[in-house]
């Protein structure tokens, strides 16, 4: 079974061409453009990863991590243009697992997450 990825960024073009980057590798991937509606889809859905913007119109992305780090050890990924020596301590420190600053290559962003989930297999997360 393919492992579950959110995406979660308020730039449509954004989280389109990460989902898309994604699915290509054959993960199942959910984009999601608000945080309401990610942590919503969480109390529902199993994740395996979440790659999350910072700067969201609801929820801005260190409270989710937060509100992720409550109950889930699953691998976060900070996808951000956020991107001070103190915004990444901040992301890093709080629970993310990975923080990369925009602009990305897509490549790369699938290349940390399949670490990341190496990583987090290889621990016995899943």
């Amino acid at each position: 079974m393919a492992e579950k990825i959110i995406v979660v960024d308020d730039e449509k073009e954004i989280a389109e061409l990460v989902t898309t980057f994604l699915r290509n590798e054959g993960f199942q991937v959910e984009p999601f453009y608000d945080g309401t509606s990610a942590l919503t889809y969480l109390e529902k859905e199993t994740v395996d990863v979440a790659v999350l913007d910072v700067m969201l119109p609801d929820i801005d992305g260190f409270t989710i991590l937060q509100k992720i780090r409550e109950k889930y050890t699953f691998p976060v990924i900070m996808l951000t243009a956020k991107g001070s020596d103190m915004d990444k301590i901040t992301g890093l420190t709080i629970g993310a697992d990975d923080y990369i600053t925009k602009p990305f290559n897509p490549a790369e962003v699938v290349a940390r997450v399949r670490s990341q989930l190496r990583r987090y297999t290889n621990l016995g997360g899943m």
